[in-house]
């Protein structure tokens, strides 16, 4: 009688609808059958439901809907991901990897959740928070 599903419960959960207001008062959506080539910035959140290639940075929440894409380098505060990600992802606080998700590229967030089903093939660096490239492309090179 007071059992849930604990699906519908993590959806609920993973704020893949509407940001927390504390976030922000503004969502960009890109919708299903869009496609953005070359680089994406917002300052805001952004719900992706279609496809980009090119580098993406998103100020504040990045969200991929289910059949989602991205070729090409993201930076973003917090993730929450159900799509599909050819390229790094670069993520400030918190990374959520959705049942969907598969990810070809290195991972940096300060935390992460990775759910049944979610895939990612890359390095992975978990702990600390992730710091914002210059450039997504940018090449570091490490002192001696």
């Amino acid at each position: 009688m007071f059992g849930s599903n604990t699906k519908d419960t993590k959806l609920n959960n993973s704020s893949l609808t509407a940001p927390n207001d504390k976030d922000s008062v503004s969502t960009t959506v890109i919708a299903k059958g869009t496609t953005i080539e070359g680089k994406f910035a917002c300052l805001e959140n952004v719900r992706l439901d279609g496809a980009i290639h090119g580098e993406v940075k998103v100020d504040k929440r990045f969200v991929m809907g289910e059949g989602s894409f991205v070729h090409g380098n993201i930076v973003a505060l917090n993730a929450a991901i159900k799509g599909k990600i050819d390229g790094d992802i670069h993520v400030k606080e918190a990374l959520h990897l959705m049942d969907s998700a598969v990810i070809k590229g290195n991972i940096t967030a300060k935390t992460m959740i990775v759910d049944e089903g979610a895939r990612y093939n890359g390095v992975c660096r978990i702990g600390e928070p992730a710091a914002f490239p210059v450039s997504t492309t940018a090449t570091v090179k490490e002192k001696n």
